[in-house]
């Protein structure tokens, strides 16, 4: 169907007003963007750049959106997981002019295919969560990169290494700056937002007590992390399992118990796995689990539990509640499967707060504006992952304490010269 500025496909229109609100809410909570919003809407620094995006349809999203196209940038979106898309949201944007396929519920068909319709426009700057839409144009329009894409951005981590995989075979065919390796993404998004939406998502789709639980986290990079320390605030024992010896130790030293998954297996009641690796989680250590045990995933595929494995060891399946499976096993004892293994604090819940993906989704707004400033001076990043400058991190970290009221010291001249003094000893 086609709005006014472009085409869309979401699931229904008339949620429209509802999304607005959301959007609205999702804008008071974000000072930096909308700063930022405020500042380039008057200079139009992406006027003449189409921007195709593949990211989660949230309300933070869509304030993401909205400044680009504020910014003079023409935009077209789809979502990057079946199960995250706020419908209302979606419908919110489409009624808007921007261009949107995404709808909840859709299948892996449906997905490849929104992803495809955002191409149709021929964009030159791309925004991905996960490098789907990356990948989308490196297996399907391998042309893309000569005549159209100058440059991209990803969110996650589990892009990031995909993408740091794909640059050192030689396959990456254009550049990519990595917003997810930002200071005030990772150290923020990834700790304190994975970890609370991540516990608002178990909670809404099982309502279980988390005080007195073994709550089992797979990986202690800054998701698990995140997800740890809230699961020991709420009153859990966390137990860690991890394959890398200074993210256990880290792990021990924090105060959380370490162990291999197979002995987790049997004393876990609650599952976290946020490795962004496959089979975390398979048929032996279900077949471990005891009686009403839960599993959910936060990583951003849902290759990291096997239900493959699952479905051979079980005797039956239904949906008990929203986003929440019984697998009952073929011994009797019951296994309950969150948002069929994929982000529970997106499917489950409605993703990060606003106030940490502000400093985000700053950071993927002035990573494009990088991108088109290096294209208007006839210029471009090598074909490769960069990492944002630290100047823009700190500049982000800066205009987030100022929108809270904090003040920060400076050092003084004499001080400055110290720092730089290497003659200086004790």
């Amino acid at each position: 169907m086609d709005s006014k500025a472009g085409k869309y496909k979401v699931a229904d229109l008339k949620l429209a007003a509802d999304g607005l609100k959301l959007i609205e809410w999702a804008e008071s909570r974000m000072p930096v963007l909308t700063a930022l919003r405020e500042k380039y809407g008057k200079t139009k620094p992406l006027e003449g750049y189409r921007i195709a995006g593949c990211l989660h349809v949230t309300k933070e999203t869509a304030v993401l959106a909205k400044t680009f196209v504020e910014a003079g940038a023409e935009v077209s979106w789809s979502g990057c997981n079946p199960l995250s898309t706020n419908d209302a949201v979606a419908a919110s944007l489409a009624s808007e002019g921007i261009s949107i396929f995404a709808w909840h519920g859709m299948n892996v068909e449906e997905f490849y295919w929104c992803i495809e319709e955002t191409l149709k426009f021929h964009p030159n700057l791309t925004l991905d969560d996960g490098a789907d839409l990356i990948f989308t144009i490196h297996n399907n329009h391998t042309d893309f990169a000569e005549k159209y894409v100058i440059g991209g951005t990803e969110e996650t981590t589990t892009g990031v290494h995909r993408l740091r995989a794909m640059a050192a075979a030689g396959a990456l065919r254009y550049p990519i700056i990595a917003v997810n390796d930002a200071e005030t993404k990772w150290d923020f998004d990834n700790v304190y937002g994975t970890g609370q939406s991540t516990i608002d998502g178990i909670l809404r789709a099982t309502s279980v007590l988390i005080a007195g639980k073994n709550v089992v986290v797979a990986g202690y990079g800054h998701c698990g992390k995140g997800v740890a320390m809230r699961a020991k605030g709420l009153g859990a024992n966390v137990i860690i399992t991890e394959v890398k010896p200074t993210a256990a130790l880290k792990a021990m030293l924090d105060g959380m118990r370490v162990m291999s998954m197979d002995e987790a297996a049997k004393i876990g009641d609650v599952f976290v796995t946020a490795t962004g690796v496959k089979d975390v989680i398979v048929k032996r250590h279900f077949e471990m689990m005891k009686d009403g045990a839960i599993v959910c995933n936060t990583g951003h595929y849902d290759c990291e539990i096997n239900l493959n494995d699952l479905a051979k060891v079980m005797k039956s399946r239904r949906l008990i509640r929203d986003n929440n499976e019984e697998y009952v096993l073929k011994k009797g004892r019951r296994v309950y499967v969150l948002a069929q293994g994929r982000l529970v604090n997106l499917a489950a819940a409605e993703g990060h707060p606003s106030e940490v993906m502000d400093m985000s989704f700053a950071n993927q707004f002035m990573s494009q504006l990088r991108l088109a400033d290096l294209d208007r001076k006839g210029q471009r990043l090598e074909n490769g992952v960069h990492d944002i400058p630290s100047e823009q991190d700190q500049e982000i970290a800066f205009l987030k304490l100022k929108t809270q009221g904090i003040s920060l010291d400076k050092l003084t001249p004499e001080q400055m010269k110290y720092v730089h003094d290497y003659s200086s000893g004790t």
